[in-house]
């Protein structure tokens, strides 16, 4: 099965990975990341 990783913010496709089932997980890409402040 395939896992794939997505970004939240401009849902391109990051990487995939092997999972026991299929599923998305989603992160940040490099282009997205410097964009989106964080505020603890």
């Amino acid at each position: 099965m395939m896992g794939t990783i997505v970004c939240q913010t401009c849902l391109n496709t990051i990487e995939h990975f092997e999972d026991e089932k299929v599923s998305v997980l989603f992160s940040n890409c490099c282009d997205c990341e410097d964009e989106v402040e964080i505020d603890d």
